[in-house]
């Protein structure tokens, strides 16, 4: 919807075939080969948090000595290990040659506190996001719709209740959510296999990278303006890193390689071969592709995925904080650990009830 939003001149099967293709290879080279193949695999002591993990795997193996986490007792403190680690330091040109420039240091430091706070703007857009793409199926006309000022209280209402449960702890709700993902993953993948079979199967043509360049050939400067929208497909996906503490990285790489994967590419599929065949659609397509038996168990089943989506980086968020405060990047805030038995399960109330403001704020804008 939103990377066809600036396109409306180019409303061809060609155009559509090329965004899926994009959409499909952005799915593939970030989620699924850079952060469930390799970067899950760079934890900090079994802990995410983002470039703040691998900054503090820097710091452990280098003498970055720009931040207080220098001290033998800091570092045995920092974390519990894991069992099986090589803990010693290894010598090489790329550790040298980063201990030689300072400037060099103080850039990457930079760096990291951007990608930090790249990532906590995010758990202010995605739960405000998520929360009004899935309401917005309640001002879908054929059921009567309801106007903007109804689809943005409703999305009020749930957001603070989202936030109200935070204290409760991750393993609390996710009790609760775990059921509603696996149904509505299964739901959408099956809701696209039948678009494909139903609107247009030619649209498994689309996986080849050839119509990328078929689709930049068309649309110009306007499809490189469009990649704004094809971001969206995987925002939060960092998500997956920062939740580490709260979630193993072989439960989190089964469930994605499993079931996440596929039927993420199943639904943008059935989209695509839905919007093929029916362009004048594009501003609801996901609701308007739906057949209408199911819409409304659909209708629910999104609105409780889109409250999942904005839990898991809330949780990475705090995650987040909490390696700034370990690394000495993060005014001191109260940090509680809601679970007896996974230490990386954390509720922090400041950054809780700013993110409710910030998320109420931009939702009402």
């Amino acid at each position: 919807k939103s990377a066809l939003s600036g396109l409306d001149k180019y409303s061809d099967e060609a155009t559509v075939f090329g965004l899926l293709s994009l959409i499909f290879w952005t799915l593939t080279l970030i989620p699924l080969l850079k952060y469930v193949i390799i970067v899950l695999g760079a934890d900090d002591n079994g802990e995410g948090g983002g470039t703040f993990a691998l900054y503090s795997l820097l710091c452990r193996h280098a003498k970055m000595s720009l931040l207080p986490n220098q001290q033998a007792a800091d570092e045995e403190l920092s974390t519990y290990y894991q069992p099986g680690v090589d803990r010693t330091a290894m010598s090489s040109p790329f550790k040298r040659f980063l201990e030689k420039h300072k400037k060099l240091r103080t850039c990457l430091l930079l760096f990291v506190l951007f990608g930090a706070c790249m990532v906590i703007g995010d758990g202010v857009l995605t739960p405000t996001i998520s929360v009004l793409a899935a309401l917005s199926g309640l001002q879908d006309r054929g059921t009567g719709g309801l106007g903007n000022g109804w689809v943005v209280l409703i999305a009020c209402v749930v957001l603070v209740g989202l936030f109200a449960l935070q204290h409760r702890g991750t393993h609390r709700v996710a009790f609760v959510f775990a059921p509603i993902v696996v149904l509505w993953l299964l739901s959408i993948g099956v809701i696209g296999l039948y678009n494909i079979i139903h609107w247009n199967p030619r649209v498994c043509l689309a996986l080849s990278p050839h119509y990328i360049v078929k689709f930049f050939k068309i649309t110009g400067r306007d499809g490189w303006i469009s990649l704004g929208g094809v971001l969206l497909a995987v925002t939060g996906t960092e998500a997956m890193f920062a939740d580490l503490g709260h979630f193993t990285a072989a439960s989190i790489r089964l469930a994605f390689v499993g079931v996440i994967y596929p039927c993420l590419v199943l639904q943008y599929m059935g989209q695509a071969a839905f919007l093929s065949k029916n362009m004048s659609d594009v501003h609801d397509s996901f609701y308007l592709s739906i057949p209408r038996t199911v819409f409304w168990p659909m209708f629910v089943l999104a609105s409780l995925a889109a409250i999942v989506g904005s839990q898991s980086i809330i949780s990475a968020t705090f995650s987040i904080v909490k390696q700034c405060l370990s690394l000495g990047c993060f005014p001191r805030v109260k940090v509680v650990h809601t679970s007896r038995w996974i230490y990386g399960q954390i509720y922090i109330p400041e950054i809780n009830w700013i993110l409710m403001v910030l998320c109420l704020a931009v939702t009402v804008g």
